[in-house]
């Protein structure tokens, strides 16, 4: 009987992103990105009953550069989508790559069983990093 293959959003995750505070401007929030290879900034809660917002740099394009603002005139806060949409590290891409699809969504953080981000998965992880595995 052949078994099926299982490759898991943990498996194909970037562990390295960025997490900013909501109130920072866009100049403060990309001056201090660190990883964009991830494409995407994480928006930190603001206490323990919020939720995690996602700026996504396509935002940032649609939003400031393409409307000509100012990045030290509009925070983060006004660029975010809120709240985002996360995956659990042990959900099977083919079911990450349906919710992407579903949602409209290119990338999605990774949060664990306490609601804490330990990543970013998008599209390309999953493609590159994991179709292959499974067939």
């Amino acid at each position: 009987m052949n078994q099926r293959k299982f490759v898991s959003v943990r498996d194909v995750m970037k562990t390295q992103y960025d997490i900013v505070d909501g109130r920072a401007t866009v100049r403060q929030a990309l001056e201090m990105m660190e990883h964009v290879e991830t494409k995407c900034l994480i928006v930190d809660k603001f206490h323990e009953h919020d939720e995690y917002g996602i700026v996504v740099i396509a935002d940032i394009a649609r939003k400031v550069l393409a409307k000509n603002v100012s990045p030290d005139r509009m925070s983060i806060y006004e660029v975010m989508a809120k709240p985002t949409i996360t995956v659990h590290p042990e959900m099977d891409i083919r079911h990450a790559s349906m919710l992407f699809s579903n949602f409209g969504l290119a990338r999605a953080p990774v949060v664990d069983r306490e609601g804490n981000v330990i990543g970013i998965v998008s599209y390309t992880d999953m493609v590159m990093k994991g179709l292959l595995r499974l067939f």
